[in-house]
């Protein structure tokens, strides 16, 4: 090993530390940023190496410093104002984009590698590497673009083929088939690689598009999964092990995340795979009956004078950008002596950990925030809880209702409570697309308008009351 090669591991070895101690961090809010900082410098080691160091892969070029710099510069002030400009509302829509931008680029480290082997040839273990990076790359772009379409509203949940389990089936099977024919071939045909190529991008269309919009916080943490795959594939066709290591590290991530996800939502990890769970209505609950609102100066009243009060934040909160008065208001109630707690769901708003992101940006207390199980064990002891946008993750079908679309999920027992408040807009479904029986209970009482001028409204007829 020359001194040259020696300085690059040893690069590397810097670079991935960065990765782990960053990843490390980012699992307490505390230190999210922290190390949402270190592992940005981790990868910016490793692009400096990759870029500065002798090409070792299999893949040999002149490179264009002037161009590499430039699309780098371009890229930058992209990424940097997508992050700045984005809403937390918008959030999930982005990371489902950004999966998508790596899953392109590795679709199209694949087929370069495949396209030069078709005209010079190359080792059958490249090729092989070429064709997994071409097939995950291909179907973490489709399928990423196809979550983000449903997310931002471009895609409707009933744009689903006939027989969309049959056809992802099919289209799995004709990319197997296609990537053993491929890797068989010293010199691949570029007729079966084009139609590879197509035959991927195909199937991550009909592998997002039958899967409702309650399950995108499965998907975005599967396809998530995928993009590290995809990096690590990539990685193993150049010799960089900042990318292998980089990619296993998200890749495992997003599978453990997508297993949890599963579990928090009562789904299996075959569902996932194979699509077209979700999106089926069928079994909606039908319960309605009547509603009973309640007004802000009783419910302030009922809060001044509550000993624990929790908090269970949705969608909505993050829509009506209700975080910061919500935090104003919980402050307001503790110094009146009430407990404030917040109930946080697994898979509340449209991509794990959303409202943990929302409630953080607000200056939260790690400490307030309950899961699941947690938040279940306070409940009978609650006086009165805050259902502030959230629908599904509180639904009580998911209990009691065998036909439901969501039985079996594992929900928010806020029907526990002395008293449950939900604040909502209007009497709409939720993002499952189904009826929430709570809202007809003894016990629940409707708030309808607003969230941020609903929660401003209490607070300051706590201040006065």
């Amino acid at each position: 090993m020359t001194y040259t090669q020696t300085l690059v591991n040893l690069g590397y070895l810097v670079g991935v530390i960065f990765f782990v101690i960053g990843l490390k961090r980012m699992s307490h809010p505390d230190s999210a940023s922290r190390g949402n900082l270190l592992a940005g410098i981790g990868m910016g080691i490793g692009i400096l190496i990759a870029l500065f160091a002798p090409l070792q892969g299999s893949f040999d070029l002149s490179v264009s410093y002037t161009l590499i710099f430039v699309s780098l510069i371009i890229g930058g002030i992209i990424g940097y104002f997508a992050a700045v400009k984005v809403a937390l509302t918008a959030m999930p829509e982005m990371v489902s984009l950004f999966n998508g931008f790596g899953g392109a680029c590795s679709m199209l480290i694949g087929l370069t590698e495949l396209y030069k082997a078709s005209i010079v040839g190359s080792s059958q273990l490249t090729v092989i590497n070429g064709v997994f990076a071409l097939f995950v790359g291909a179907i973490t772009f489709t399928g990423s673009v196809i979550a983000w379409g449903k997310l931002a509203g471009f895609v409707n949940d009933k744009w689903v083929l006939p027989f969309s389990q049959f056809f992802s089936l099919l289209f799995f099977v004709i990319n197997v088939v296609l990537g053993v024919l491929i890797s068989l071939q010293p010199f691949p045909s570029i007729l079966l690689v084009v139609l590879f190529f197509v035959a991927g991008l195909i199937y991550g269309v009909v592998f997002v598009t039958p899967i409702g919009g309650g399950d995108m916080p499965v998907v975005i943490s599967l396809l998530n999964s995928f993009s590290g795959i995809g990096a690590t594939l990539a990685g193993l066709l150049y010799n960089n092990d900042v990318m292998v290591v980089g990619g296993i590290l998200v890749g495992a991530s997003g599978i453990m995340l997508t297993v949890l996800m599963c579990r928090a939502m009562n789904r299996s990890l075959f569902n996932v795979l194979v699509g077209g769970f979700g999106g089926s209505s069928s079994g909606v609950s039908s319960e309605d009956g009547e509603v009973k609102e309640v007004l802000h100066g009783d419910l302030a009243i009922d809060l001044k004078y509550a000993k624990k009060v929790i908090i269970v934040p949705g969608y909505g909160l993050a829509q009506a950008q209700a975080q910061h008065v919500c935090y104003e208001l919980e402050k307001s109630l503790e110094a009146e002596g009430v407990q404030v707690y917040y109930g946080i769901h697994p898979v509340a708003g449209r991509m794990p950990g959303h409202m943990n992101v929302l409630l953080a940006e607000a200056q939260v207390p790690y400490d307030k925030l309950l899961e699941l199980e947690p938040s279940n064990e306070q409940f009978e002891s609650t006086d009165v809880v805050l259902i502030i946008g959230a629908n599904d993750v509180v639904n009580p079908a998911a209990k009691d209702s065998p036909g439901s679309p969501i039985y079996g999920m594992p929900i928010l027992d806020v029907q526990l409570a002395k008293k449950a408040v939900v604040l909502k807009r209007s009497m709409n479904p939720g993002y499952a697309g189904i009826q929430n029986p709570l809202f007809f209970k003894e016990k629940t009482y409707m708030l309808f308008g607003d969230a941020k001028e609903s929660l401003s409204t209490l607070k300051n007829a706590i201040a006065s009351s």
